[in-house]
């Protein structure tokens, strides 16, 4: 099978490596901060549209590709029809949840923020909506208690050519059943940006931990600020230190080691990404 890659980013790259060494790979379509996808195309002779496909920009680089499947992997653009047409079979996407579940960006981000223990990737027919097509096969992916966003990324890593594979497999095989998701069990989460990060200390100290773990680095870091200045926090441990409940939420209990108290105990910050000298010098943790 004559196969076209979308795809975005380190995860991108990983599996397009994977389908170049496996199968008859005709071109690729990337966005301009993939550079290692990029680097790899022209160091393969891979013709490559690199940037948004939307809105006509990549016509004149279709306009002479054809392929059997179109598979599509992290890639960071919705697609319009005129490229899901293109394959002369199908166009199918891998997304890193339990579609219908956390349709949408960064799923797995989201699944550690809301506390689950369970997340995976699904195979799914690429149609106008957002990650609404017919489900093809999934897998099923434990989130541990230490899991991070890039753990998580980790895991998904390890499955997603195999499920690729085995897609590829029944389609030639004549052996593909489609499943219509259940929109009534749908659930979808938007695009985080690094200002997304800000620490609400009212919160439990459970979603906290969960906010901190999600968006530890690589990613850009939740944060909390201290007389204006900005403090990036990469993980907290959940403390037995006592506490009044009557001292206001984001109060600094000790400095050393640093714990804050929330509104069902105290959190203890075990790594920040910047320095805190000079920072914390009063003892108060501010939402701003």
């Amino acid at each position: 099978m004559k196969i076209g890659l979308l795809a975005s980013g380190g995860l991108g790259y990983s599996i397009l490596q994977q389908i170049y060494s496996s199968y008859e790979l005709l071109f690729v379509m990337t966005d301009k901060g993939s550079d290692l996808i990029c680097d790899f195309c022209t160091g393969n002779n891979i013709p490559c549209f690199v940037g948004n496909p939307r809105n006509g920009n990549s016509d004149n680089f279709l306009s002479t590709k054809s392929c059997d499947i179109l598979i599509s992997i992290n890639y960071l653009f919705l697609i319009e029809q005129s490229i899901i047409d293109i394959p002369k079979i199908l166009a199918f996407n891998i997304h890193g949840s339990l579609l219908p579940k956390y349709r949408g960006r960064t799923p797995h981000v989201w699944s550690i923020i809301n506390n689950e223990i369970a997340t995976g990737i699904t195979a799914h027919i690429i149609d106008s909506g957002c990650d609404t097509g017919d489900v093809l096969e999934q897998v099923k992916i434990d989130i541990d208690s230490t899991d991070t966003g890039a753990t998580i990324l980790k895991k998904f890593e390890a499955h997603y050519f195999p499920l690729v594979v085995k897609v590829l497999n029944k389609i030639k095989e004549g052996e593909l059943i489609k499943y219509p998701q259940d929109n009534s069990k749908a659930t979808y989460f938007g695009k985080r940006t690094p200002d997304d990060g800000l620490i609400d200390w009212s919160w439990h100290r459970e979603r906290i931990y969960n906010w901190v773990r999600a968006q530890s680095f690589p990613y850009p870091g939740a944060f909390t600020f201290n007389l204006h200045n900005k403090v990036i926090i990469d993980w907290v441990e959940l403390d037995d230190h006592g506490f009044d409940y009557n001292v206001p939420n984001g109060t600094i209990v000790t400095n050393n080691p640093v714990r804050i108290k929330t509104p069902n105990g105290l959190v203890k910050i075990t790594k920040f990404r910047n320095s805190i000298n000079n920072i914390i010098v009063n003892n108060k943790f501010e939402d701003i």
